[in-house]
């Protein structure tokens, strides 16, 4: 049985003078297709309540718990926001710089500068708050499975509309992932204008055909 993220970092750090501290996660890292979406959150201070147990890994939800999840989130007055890099973007400066820019976008539409970042994974660069990174954070930190929450809904519904303008890639379904089905349209219609160039199997089409 998963273990609930908790709020022990939060506390940690409040307790030793900072006064926001804030998760950061993102989605779309290893897609073909789409932007790479940051999320930000803060929790209020010493949450409690039954409603925690659905704050979690957005990977560990399905799409309309993550929804109703969210919905809490607003509901409890967490303050969220969320930064993209398009798939332009990552081409240009690379998914490490990427990430970089999406994170400072995001911190910067939550409206409040955070004192102190609990970050997924690694520390990344760029970014002039302190960070703490933290491994697996999005399935042991509240205030990161909050953010993968925020980041995953809010991409998930720009790939649903995507799908909308280019329906042969099933983004639907596959929210830019290279699946099968994804694979054998690429072959056959070419990239997209919102396929990342700079990834295979993209890059390996030496003449690639444009969307018709």
């Amino acid at each position: 049985m998963d273990q609930n993220a908790d709020y022990k970092e939060e506390s940690k750090l409040l307790n030793n003078g900072f006064n926001l501290v804030a998760g950061v996660d993102e989605v779309g890292r290893g897609t073909v297709a789409g932007p790479l979406v940051v999320g930000i959150a803060t929790l209020p201070n010493n949450p409690s309540g039954d409603w925690l147990t659905l704050i979690k890994d957005s990977k560990l939800l399905s799409s309309k718990k993550r929804v109703t999840a969210l919905e809490i989130l607003y509901d409890k007055k967490c303050l969220m926001a969320t930064g993209s890099s398009s798939p332009n973007e990552i081409d240009e400066f690379g998914i490490v710089k990427a990430t970089s820019i999406a994170t400072n976008r995001a911190i910067e539409n939550l409206g409040k500068t955070p004192d102190v970042l609990l970050v997924d994974g690694f520390t990344l660069p760029g970014i002039l708050i302190k960070q703490k990174p933290i491994i697996k954070g999005d399935r042991k930190c509240l205030s990161i499975a909050a953010a993968s929450i925020i980041a995953k809904v809010t991409r998930d519904e720009f790939m649903n509309q995507q799908h909308k303008l280019y329906p042969v890639y099933s983004f639907d379904s596959n929210k830019g992932y290279l699946t099968k089905k994804h694979s054998e349209a690429i072959e056959k219609h070419g990239p997209s204008p919102i396929h990342r160039y700079s990834f295979e199997p993209i890059t390996s089409m030496t003449v690639p055909k444009l969307f018709d």
